[in-house]
């Protein structure tokens, strides 16, 4: 059989296996996937832009707190916008409109007042995105003659997230052999305009309006039982916004022994950990939405804090480079492992006429993370010179992040089951 004839037959099953899914998620995950694309090299290679413009670690990363800072006011608004029965497409194309602002200023800054502005938008734009871009999921789930659960539909959508995020990276590795990194905001640009196209021809599912006098409107009714799952977000939130933050610089920088890697390399290495992902995130999110919520939080606290204690310790070895990369794993494992099943589980465990205020709750875990983890990983950098202390303590921290699992209601029966 020739080449040519195999390539056709895998993309014929490629076909057969997603049309399995209902049609408005299956649109869904290709929107996800675009912005993804975007998003991938401005998350996490912004900080390499204004490291190469001699910034310091605590400005770059003063900025990163600005934009989770911007974040915390979109995600509500997107939030009450949506528990009063907007479409999930209305903040998803006002994200895009203040994206495509802080693209056009991040492209042309060079000092911090432009760089703190572009950040600023960003991070507007991460807020109203993710919110309704994620009550999306069960929503278009619950759609057409054969619903599915709403756990499958979280691991098909963050499959296409990292494939994005995984493909945006790389684009950006490549910009950055090129000297030409600040290419990356021309991606995004092109990936929103492509979004706001689409959202205008297919616009997201509509989410339920909330009925004022109903039971269960009190959030002293639906928000205790949320409280274990937001606490563990804001251990595992924290990771990624290391990965696009400090990381960077730590490997840019060099350790105590392990010496500085080129802003290429440095790249490639985000682009590793992001392909790890992408290659692990269908299955892991599979065989994890069968299990109790707990089990997939517990592993992803432990792979967090192993990939954090591996990155601690090459920093002691001139040979810490092949500790970096085999940290990439147990990293790229634990975000699979949370990303998908948390979600999922805020969604179980709230009414559905309260779903958009509590989508917004957890992905502030995300904000307030992106906000105070930059800031201390920053300042922890300048003033030791090296990362040391910053990942043994985080490490720790995932650890002690194992206690509030025992709290976690059983699952309720999800989406579509």
């Amino acid at each position: 059989m020739t080449q040519p004839v195999k390539q056709a037959q895998a993309v014929t099953a490629g076909r057969l296996w997603f049309s399995q899914f209902p049609a408005p998620l299956r649109e869904l995950t290709i929107l996800r996937a675009i912005a993804s694309l975007g998003a991938g090299g401005v998350l996490y290679l912004t900080p390499l832009v204004f490291d190469q413009q001699a910034f310091t670690a605590s400005s770059v990363t003063q900025g990163l707190a600005l934009a989770a800072l911007a974040g915390t006011l979109g995600r509500f608004l997107s939030g009450l916008l949506l528990d009063r029965g907007c479409n999930c497409g209305l903040p998803v194309l006002l994200a895009v409109l203040a994206a495509l602002a802080g693209d056009s200023r991040l492209l042309v800054a060079t000092n911090f007042h432009s760089y703190a502005q572009g950040q600023l938008l960003i991070g507007l734009a991460m807020g109203l995105y993710w919110p309704a871009i994620e009550l999306a999921v069960p929503l278009a789930c619950a759609v057409g003659p054969r619903p599915i659960p709403s756990a499958r539909g979280y691991a098909l959508v963050r499959s296409a997230d990292a494939a994005g995020i995984a493909g945006g990276a790389l684009i950006g590795a490549g910009f950055a052999a090129a000297g030409q990194l600040r290419g990356i905001y021309v991606v995004d640009v092109a990936c929103l305009i492509t979004m706001a196209l689409l959202l205008l021809l297919k616009p997201l599912p509509q989410p339920a309006t909330r009925t004022p006098g109903l039971p269960g409107n009190s959030w002293g009714q639906w928000l205790p039982p949320l409280l274990p799952i937001l606490t563990i977000t804001l251990v595992c939130t924290s990771l990624p916004a290391l990965m696009q933050s400090a990381l960077p610089l730590d490997l840019v920088r060099g350790g105590l022994a392990r010496g500085p890697l080129p802003t290429s390399l440095g790249a490639l290495l985000m682009a590793l950990q992001l392909g790890l992902l992408l290659l692990i995130q269908w299955p892991v999110g599979q065989a994890l939405a069968r299990k109790p919520v707990a089990v997939g939080l517990k592993l992803s606290l432990l792979c967090f804090s192993l990939g954090t204690a591996l990155l601690a310790v090459s920093a002691l070895s001139q040979q810490g480079i092949a500790l970096v990369i085999a940290a990439q794993l147990p990293l790229a494992l634990g975000e699979a492992a949370f990303l998908p099943i948390a979600t999922e589980a805020v969604i179980e465990l709230t009414p559905e006429r309260h779903q958009g205020l509590a989508m917004a709750l957890f992905s502030q875990c995300f904000a307030i993370s992106a906000f105070g983890a930059p800031l201390l990983a920053g300042r922890a950098l300048d003033d030791q010179g090296h990362g040391v202390g910053l990942w043994f303590s985080v490490s720790a921290l995932c650890l002690a992040g194992l206690m509030p699992l025992g709290q976690i209601r059983p699952r309720k029966p999800a989406t579509g089951t």
